[in-house]
């Protein structure tokens, strides 16, 4: 394993340094052409990457904290159209310094096709995952510059993954991707799943997925350079089905699953909109916790409102505690509404967002799930609040109030307060 790591580690830094190198005269022609502007550069960086010539670091991997891992740090990146237009690698490296293992992942991929930028991508990754988690295959193209959540998160399994995926571009508006992958999937925390007079602490699962992301008000614009960009627009739609498949060899279960998630934008005029976001998510079979549903949680169990002070979400319930409901059926419903900023000076605005949180959700056969304690969403779960965001460098405040049908006999433990973080790149 640690050869693996020094080789990941040592290809990652080969590659910036190298890309890194100056230019001598006889290169003066093409400096130019090969320079990076200043809107790309920033553009790149809004991407989750730092380019490098052959090489573009990809940030994610740089710095994060969670409750299990605490401090983790590491390497990561792909490599730049300037390596290969047809080929690509693709792998990172970590450290986790709470549970000291490192995790890393090693891909590559080749494209088939360039007008449909079809590519065929293989990887192998150890590294830990949030149980209860719904990702869509399509999210990893977009980048999220800070994700506050994952500072609070203490619920992983460790997963040893193959897998093989297939991207394809059906238009600008319609992306897909398909995966067939095997698990090996060992929880950190007390778990049993109990199935068919058998009890599995730990699992292999074999399953394919299809996602679809569909935006179909995106428009293209071709700029004066003849690159095309895209002006973004609402809805949005993404879609994934996954059938986990049991076997004789790396599947012991058999179960299905199908997520969906619409967000849409509600523009009143040039400064004030609502964004509304639609997320559901079904299992259906003999499905352990690991693979469930949990409602984006953000908040600490600690006796007081300030021990449970942290950083907001994007779309997370902030006074839903961690690991407090799971659900193999679950939908929920986010309404932020973005006041006209305040115009304070001319830099300094901060803004006022409206919100407004439900879910709902249950679970069929709870008692297949041994040794952790956790609730349903039957009774339907409830919040509102609001944001004064951008305050100072980017830094606001939240508060958040629970009500409904799992309001807690407590007022404080109804209240999340929190900072919030807002950059615009």
């Amino acid at each position: 394993m640690h050869k693996v790591i020094c080789l990941i580690i040592i290809t990652l830094c080969t590659c910036a340094l190298y890309s890194q190198t100056p230019k001598t005269e006889n290169d003066s022609t093409g400096a130019k052409n090969d320079s990076i502007s200043k809107r790309e550069f920033i553009k790149q960086l809004g991407n989750g990457f730092f380019p490098t010539k052959f090489i573009n670091v990809d940030l994610k991997y740089l710095v994060k904290y969670n409750q299990y891992e605490g401090l983790r740090t590491g390497l990561g990146g792909v490599t730049s159209n300037d390596f290969s237009e047809k080929y690509r690698i693709n792998s990172y490296v970590v450290y986790g310094f709470r549970d000291h293992r490192f995790k890393y992942k090693i891909g590559g991929g080749f494209r088939v096709n360039e007008a449909t930028n079809t590519w065929i991508n293989l990887s192998y990754t150890d590294d830990l995952q949030e149980t209860g988690s719904s990702t869509f295959l399509t999210d990893k193209r977009f980048f999220s510059f800070f994700e506050p959540r994952l500072l609070n998160i203490d619920l992983f399994h460790k997963h040893i993954t193959k897998a093989l995926s297939i991207e394809h571009k059906f238009s600008n508006n319609l992306l897909s991707e398909l995966e067939i992958a095997t698990s090996n999937i060992e929880p950190t925390y007390d778990y049993r799943f109990n199935i068919d007079d058998r009890s599995y602490r730990s699992f292999d699962i074999t399953s394919v997925k299809l996602a679809l992301q569909w935006s179909p008000f995106n428009k293209t614009i071709i700029n004066k350079k003849g690159v095309s960009a895209v002006k973004e627009g609402y809805p949005k739609f993404t879609f994934q089905v996954s059938q986990s498949i049991k076997n004789e060899i790396k599947g012991d279960f058999n179960f299905y699953k199908t997520d969906f998630r619409t967000v849409h934008k509600f523009i009143h005029n040039k400064h004030s909109f609502t964004e509304a976001t639609v997320t559901t998510g079904l299992a259906l079979g003999n499905t352990p916790l690991t693979h469930l549903y949990h409602a984006y949680p953000n908040n600490i169990t600690k006796e007081t409102i300030f021990q449970r002070f942290s950083v907001a979400g994007i779309n997370s319930f902030e006074t839903m505690y961690f690991n407090e409901f799971f659900s193999d059926r679950f939908t929920t419903l986010q309404l932020k509404h973005f006041v006209k900023p305040f115009k304070i000076t001319e830099r300094y605005r901060p803004q006022l967002v409206l919100i407004s949180r439900m879910a709902i959700g249950n679970m069929t056969n709870k008692e297949r799930h041994q040794d952790i304690e956790f609730g349903t969403l039957s009774k339907g779960y409830s919040e509102a609040g609001f944001e004064m965001n951008r305050l100072l460098f980017g830094f606001g405040l939240s508060c958040a109030y629970r009500y409904g049908g799992y309001h807690l006999p407590a007022f404080a433990d109804n209240v999340a307060v929190k900072f919030t973080f807002n950059v615009n790149l």
